[in-house]
């Protein structure tokens, strides 16, 4: 069993940092076949033991790279009062602004989605710091309030549904199979039918 590294000096939150700007950077490029560890440790300037002791896999780095993609929404969601009259009003706007800018990066989509469906057992831990981030961002946009609050248990529950229908709904779309409007059209039924 590995032992990863949790960043806790300046230079090891730097290290980091610089691995998932490289991640980041070589899948918005190729998607994700372009993601590998040696280019990734190259593009960041770090050895390829350190990049595994970091990160034991590519989907474990694409995983904490969607959930950084996560924590920047979160941040600026969290800031101010998501623009809408009703909880399903509010949830749409997230999810239609985050689902449009996945969309201006359809090679870095394709990486991360693919990632989260293949992700097993071993990326619990970066599997569940992405849920609890969409938690809060949806929660914070039902609530409509600039307050945060912890979840509850109905609260993650319906969270988890409406991932589960997202990221099914990005997987048609990233292969191909629905557009960008399906997409939208998929979210509108499962926020209606969760929220009312």
């Amino acid at each position: 069993m590995t032992t990863t590294v949790t960043p806790g000096s300046t230079a090891q939150r730097e290290r980091r940092r610089r691995i998932l700007d490289a991640t980041i950077a070589l899948a918005d490029q190729g998607g994700f076949d372009a993601v590998q560890m040696r280019a990734v440790a190259d593009d960041a300037d770090v050895a390829l033991g350190t990049l595994y002791r970091y990160f034991p896999s590519k989907i474990h780095l694409l995983v904490t790279a969607l959930s950084r993609q996560f924590e920047r929404v979160q941040e600026q969601s969290s800031k101010r009062q998501v623009p809408g009259e009703t909880p399903h009003e509010r949830v749409m706007h997230v999810l239609g602004v985050t689902t449009r800018a996945l969309q201006k990066q359809p090679q870095l989509t394709e990486a991360l989605t693919r990632a989260f469906m293949f992700a097993d057992a071993s990326v619990a831990a970066e599997i569940h710091e992405v849920g609890m981030r969409m938690t809060s961002i949806i929660t914070h946009a039902i609530d409509g309030t600039d307050e945060t609050r912890e979840p509850t248990e109905e609260d993650t529950a319906i969270v988890r549904v409406i991932g589960d229908v997202w990221l099914s709904a990005l997987m048609g779309w990233v292969t191909g199979r629905t557009s960008a409007a399906e997409v939208m059209r998929s979210m509108d039924v499962a926020v209606r039918l969760l929220l009312r």
